[in-house]
């Protein structure tokens, strides 16, 4: 068992820090309260005088599917042969020995979901993974937890300068709903033959991929850029009644009262760096504020390897900088992108029942003079400051 004493420990749903002590065991949290007495089978963890905080969450990522410090060979971001694959699945591809793994929890961060990139129409499925393992498998938290699409400048350009579909944004709408189309009218099939003892249509990978997106059991995870990007998305989401995400965002500032409407999570970002094409000329730290305030659910990504991992809490204090209340940016790095992934269960927040994915700072952890001190997943000590 490990006991955490003497921590002010963050506690992100009532938006408040306690002066707490955790109790773990087997990898959970089993014991969060005030003055819990050490036993002889403990290891105990002083955490006076230090920010006690749970894991951070990253929504989009692609963590281990790019390779740091090499080329093609470990290139897995997107596969160029066909802008409609929705039967990928990022965890056959997914590298835990890459160094932005340790990069990013001895960086705070537990806890992702990372997946396929924005080159296809439909990329695949995304997976929700802890940052620390040897083997995928033994990682996972969810997968799937959603399926990658693409709308705007990324498909046209990696399929349009070959002149092959889409070459526009009406390509990219069409490709997308004929896909969904065939697919509902796979699933119909089904379950037509289930339900009446009839033989089944063929397997169609594709179409069987897509098959919890239609139930609404994973959302459409939506590369959107632009304004004319995000309400398409949402158009076809409607037209489907499926469940939606809306990743970047970088114009959604400019239209924040029609988005105020429809309630759709946003994963704001990434914020830092430059505006390196068209789609990014309205990217500002003041979006993420701007949407909170309208009542609409954020998190902040990095987008990673676009922003390394670890840089996460700066993303979120150039946010406060910009209007984004303190409290809402934490949630937007702990609960807030645990709650749009669908593993706010395990975790998030520091609760009982919950992981023990905590970390330990030294101070303030929007505060970039402040180091993390331990990196505990799963109940386990992964990272300790020399």
């Amino acid at each position: 068992m490990l006991l955490i004493k003497n921590g002010n420990v963050m506690d992100v749903d009532e938006k408040k820090c306690l002066n707490m002590d955790i109790l773990i065991e087997n990898g959970k949290i089993v014991k969060f309260e005030k003055n819990i007495l050490p036993t002889e089978n403990m290891c105990v963890i002083d955490a006076s005088g230090k920010i006690v905080a749970p894991g951070l969450v990253e929504a989009h990522c692609h963590l281990g599917l790019v390779g740091d410090s090499v080329g093609i060979e470990n290139e897995d971001i997107n596969e160029r042969s066909g802008a409609i694959s929705p039967e990928l699945r990022a965890i056959d591809a997914i590298d835990p020995m890459d160094k932005v793994f340790e990069e990013a929890y001895q960086g705070g961060i537990t806890s992702v979901g990372t997946g396929p990139g924005s080159g296809n129409v439909l990329g695949g499925q995304f997976a929700a993974i802890k940052t620390y393992g040897k083997r995928i498998d033994s990682m996972i938290i969810k997968a799937p937890v959603a399926m990658k699409c693409a709308f705007g400048e990324n498909p046209k350009r990696f399929y349009g300068t070959t002149k092959n579909k889409p070459t526009t944004r009406m390509a990219i709408a069409a490709m997308l709903r004929e896909i969904l189309m065939r697919a509902r009218e796979y699933m119909l099939k089904k379950e037509h033959a289930k339900e009446n003892n009839l033989e089944l249509p063929p397997i169609d990978i594709q179409l069987e991929s897509l098959i919890p997106v239609l139930k609404k059991e994973i959302p459409l995870k939506a590369h959107a850029h632009k304004a004319n990007d995000i309400f398409t998305a949402i158009r076809i989401a409607k037209e489907f009644d499926l469940k939606l995400t809306l990743d970047h965002s970088t114009d959604a500032a400019v239209i924040v009262d029609e988005l105020a409407k429809e309630k759709y999570d946003m994963i704001v970002g990434p914020s830092l760096g430059h505006r390196t094409k068209v789609e990014l000329a309205k990217k500002s730290f003041k979006t993420a504020g701007i949407l909170n305030k309208a009542g609409i659910k954020i998190s902040i990504t990095t987008d990673s390897p676009v922003i390394p991992l670890q840089h996460l809490p700066i993303c979120a204090a150039l946010a406060v900088k910009e209007g984004l209340d303190k409290w809402e940016a934490l949630k937007a790095i702990t609960i807030n992108p645990a709650q749009i992934l669908g593993i706010d269960n395990r975790v998030g927040s520091i609760q009982v029942g919950k992981d023990a994915d905590i970390v330990i700072w030294s101070g303030d952890l929007l505060d970039i003079m402040s180091d993390v001190e331990y990196t505990i997943i799963d109940g386990k000590v992964v990272y300790k400051k020399i």
